[in-house]
């Protein structure tokens, strides 16, 4: 863990949860495992907020325990988890664009909640589609329940590990453990339980809210099926898959971008017949034979088996390797190289980010070293056919930021410079961790400059919310199209100007931090795919 990335994680947190818990939390990030009464007393703190806070950190999965040889319990967290926040509108999206607004719901609600119970989420869902609905109109609970189940069967939602039977038992002395113990079942973990859940999502009225002392007090009419039948059983977001997910859109828009549409079509039909039976450091997809691709290409590519092999073939030769030939057998079978896809990918990235810093004429030096691993400076000025100074000039630029490394090997004991070779290669594992480093400090940034924009303007949003709000009631109630305006126009021309301002900078620094994390993820997946083949 960086001071970057412990910045970064702090910032997260405290737009996400509150002061209380980001406090908690970056304490155990930055000190690691530690008790209760260490927490109170290192944070200042209160007991009771010490506690809520690490209540609202394990149901986000943000924190874990166990127990200390001594008796007590501890707690730690891992700053990757809370770095994963940055990425929750794109785990939104993605359920969107798979599985439609219902889809999309349903993952808003566990990443708002961390984890919930199958019958809460459906009902919760339902509720939300119906307001947005027509009068007269509302969302069946059975359409909900048909969409959770596709996510599970997909492996978007998972299981959240449950009591062992022995978790709640009083031990041999005759009290209960400090902590309970969970375990995950892995057969049951995308198992959806049978619940029967029979009615409609309702409307809230406003008169609801008026009447809320009323309503406490009358007996709430539960969906027929909703209490008692999965009530040990909590829900949570596969972060794992969506990883997955996201590192195969990747390959398939390269492949896309590098051939053509129908090669990245045959790519994402081999993927999506792994996507499951492959785990997410695999090396390589499960071997398919051509007979298998062409019965699950997609109807509408009316291409022939002879077309499908001439392109396998194709793509087996192809220099970026992405897809191999394992055996002859059912016609061939191939093969996707994750590692070999991602590797290419985080290089194509640091080639970008080379070019954009300092020019053409460096990435054209930088996909030399890629390429040949190690040259004198004379050798790289004939391969480049770059003027010798400003060969030089270059690569002391790209040395002087750890894009470049420099390599002595001497002729003589003595070292001297006249008999001794200067080698210069590119390390692309050490480059991308130099690189997310940088990538994390640029979000940490947008969102210290985020934060800026929304606290010089706090008065102003202020005041466009209750003028919305006011016309918002207004229109509840039948206000004439006058009387509206009247009060639009309490915002005055020079003040609506700075609100729209303000809005697009706001924009602009969104879209930036979700451009930002896709670099962040390639780079991430080459790192952790490299651990892997060290392993």
């Amino acid at each position: 863990m960086t001071a970057v990335e412990l910045r970064l994680s702090s910032l997260l947190l405290l737009e996400h949860y509150g002061e209380i818990v980001e406090r908690v939390g970056t304490f155990l990030i930055r000190t690691g495992a530690q008790p209760l009464r260490v927490i109170v007393s290192a944070t200042g703190t209160s007991t009771d907020q010490v506690r809520k806070a690490l209540c609202v950190l394990l149901q986000h999965g943000l924190v874990t325990y166990q127990m200390h040889k001594r008796g007590f319990v501890e707690y730690s967290t891992q700053c990757d988890c809370c770095l994963r926040i940055l990425r929750f509108p794109r785990y939104i999206y993605t359920a969107k664009t798979l599985y439609g607004d219902t889809g999309e719901l349903i993952v808003e609600e566990l990443l708002l909640n961390g984890k919930m119970t199958l019958t809460a989420v459906v009902k919760k869902v339902a509720d939300r589609l119906t307001d947005t609905m027509e009068d007269g109109k509302s969302t069946e609970y059975s359409d909900v329940m048909a969409t959770f189940s596709k996510l599970a069967d997909t492996h978007f939602v998972q299981r959240c590990p449950g009591l062992s039977e022995k978790g709640d038992t009083p031990s041999t002395g005759g009290r209960r453990p400090p902590a309970p113990t969970l375990v995950t079942n892995e057969s049951e973990m995308y198992s959806v339980p049978k619940v029967t859940l029979i009615g409609r999502g309702k409307r809230r009225r406003s008169s609801d809210d008026d009447e809320g002392a009323t309503q406490s007090k009358r007996p709430k009419r539960e969906p027929v099926g909703e209490s008692g039948q999965d009530d040990a059983i909590y829900w949570q977001i596969n972060m794992v898959r969506f990883h997955q997910h996201f590192r195969d859109q990747a390959i398939i828009s390269a492949v896309s971008n590098k051939m053509d549409q129908t090669s990245s079509e045959i790519v994402r039909t081999m993927l999506r017949m792994s996507e499951i039976t492959t785990s997410s450091n695999a090396a390589f997809t499960q071997p398919l034979s051509s007979n298998e691709i062409f019965r699950d290409l997609p109807t509408g590519y009316n291409i022939s088996k002879q077309v499908l092999d001439q392109y396998l073939t194709l793509l087996s030769d192809d220099p970026l390797q992405f897809v191999g030939r394992s055996g002859d057998s059912g016609g061939g079978t191939f093969v996707i190289n994750l590692h070999k896809a991602v590797a290419s990918l985080a290089t194509s990235n640091l080639e970008s980010i080379v070019q954009e810093r300092f020019g053409s004429r460096c990435a054209r030096i930088f996909r030399l070293l890629l390429r040949k691993r190690h040259l004198e400076q004379k050798q790289v000025e004939d391969f480049a056919m770059i003027p010798a100074k400003e060969a030089k000039d270059m690569l002391y630029k790209m040395l002087s930021v750890n894009l470049v490394t420099l390599q002595e090997i001497p002729k003589t004991p003595d070292h001297a410079p006249s008999r001794t070779f200067y080698l210069y290669a590119v390390n692309p594992l050490s480059a991308a961790r130099m690189l997310l480093q940088r990538c994390y400090k640029t979000v940490a940034n947008l969102i210290d400059r985020r934060q800026y924009e929304t606290r010089e303007n706090k008065r102003l949003l202020e005041k466009s919310q209750r003028i919305e709000a006011i016309i918002a009631s207004m229109q509840a109630t039948g206000a004439e199209e006058s009387q509206l305006q009247e009060i639009e126009e309490m915002i005055t021309a020079p003040e609506r100007q700075q609100l729209d301002n303000l809005k697009r900078n706001v924009n602009k620094l969104d879209a930036s931090e979700i451009q930002v994390d896709d670099t962040i993820f390639i780079l991430e997946s080459y790192i952790n795919s490299t651990k892997a083949k060290i392993s």
